[in-house]
């Protein structure tokens, strides 16, 4: 048994401790472990929504007005097969949910992905060579963070419509794009900063010294450094850009309806007003948006805590 050595009280001699692995500390973290079960109940619900809807036979945008509506026409709260009962259309709730966690999750990691490596870039060139390309680089960064972002999405949706109602592009690609152009600009921003701090070390001047290629630098020396602090930026980034999806689809500049985005959904069942005799349409898709945001938040937050020195305090 491994472990740290240390003299013992009953017999003089020394004792073996067993030393705390780095994943034994990690789960001795209860607020790490509550982020972690969030997050993973929300990964585990996306992954498995095309299981569970071919086992239920209920697809996300299937109608069964016959099984889920009463003669009135108001969709039922549960029974029938349907686990949180139908939307005014007969659609399965329980299943439109799960599929918006797909949604969610298929625009946030991606579109936060591309902000990052934008944002790197940018800030690497900007921190390292400095002078009049940081300038530029900076000054573009400042005329980004300049626009509005409802404003800009409008325009672009407006721009991204066609003849009869069609779209000239995916809207979830256009989602993707309009939250990474408002993104990248913080990445940039960490970066150029951590990035000036780093290059001036002693181990970064003594490459420089030795004659290493600027890329040599930046690749050996500075994004080593620097990784560490982007990932958990990036993992508190994600919830931001989650909400955002939400904001636009909710808005109707977003993804478009039948698809079962989390802010359709909303929209929807305020819009119908049928929340009032069926609240699960209300509640599945916001508690669904609460659980994903309050589990990344609490997951990059104490990441953020133990692996980042400038959170120390």
């Amino acid at each position: 048994m491994s472990g740290l050595l240390i003299p013992s009280s009953v017999n003089g001699g020394l004792s073996a401790v067993p030393a705390r692995t780095p994943l034994r500390s990690l789960s001795a973290d209860p607020g790490l472990v509550f982020g972690a079960v969030l997050v993973g109940v929300v990964l585990l619900a996306a992954l498995s929504a095309p299981l569970i809807a071919a086992l239920t036979g209920h697809g996300p945008t299937d109608q069964f007005p016959d099984d889920t509506l009463d003669d009135a026409g108001l969709p039922i709260t549960g029974g029938n097969g349907f686990l949180l009962g139908a939307d005014g259309s007969g659609r399965d709730v329980f299943i439109r949910t799960l599929y918006g966690a797909r949604i969610s999750l298929g625009i946030g990691i991606p579109a936060t992905t591309i902000a990052m490596l934008l944002g790197v870039a940018v800030g690497l060139a900007g921190g390292y060579f400095g002078g009049r390309i940081d300038a530029a680089l900076s000054e573009l960064t400042n005329i980004a963070l300049a626009f509005p972002f409802l404003v800009t999405a409008l325009s672009v949706v407006t721009l991204n419509r066609g003849t009869a109602g069609t779209t000239l592009v995916d809207p979830i690609i256009v989602v993707i794009g309009i939250i990474a152009l408002f993104s990248w600009t913080y990445f940039a921003r960490l970066v150029r900063n951590s990035v000036i701090e780093i290059k001036a070390k002693p181990f970064v001047l003594a490459a420089i010294g030795a004659g290493s290629s600027h890329t040599r630098v930046i690749v050996t020396e500075i994004l080593p450094n620097i990784a560490p602090t982007v990932i958990i930026y990036w993992a508190v980034q994600l919830p931001t850009n989650i909400v955002a999806e939400a904001s636009l689809s909710y808005l109707g500049v977003g993804i478009k309806a039948p698809t079962p985005s989390w802010g359709t959904m909303i929209a929807n069942a305020q819009d119908s007003a049928l929340y009032q005799v069926q609240p699960l349409m209300l509640i599945a898709p916001a508690v669904g948006l609460f659980v994903t945001v309050l589990g990344c938040n609490v997951l990059s937050t104490r990441l953020r805590s133990r692996f980042d020195p400038s959170s120390a305090r």
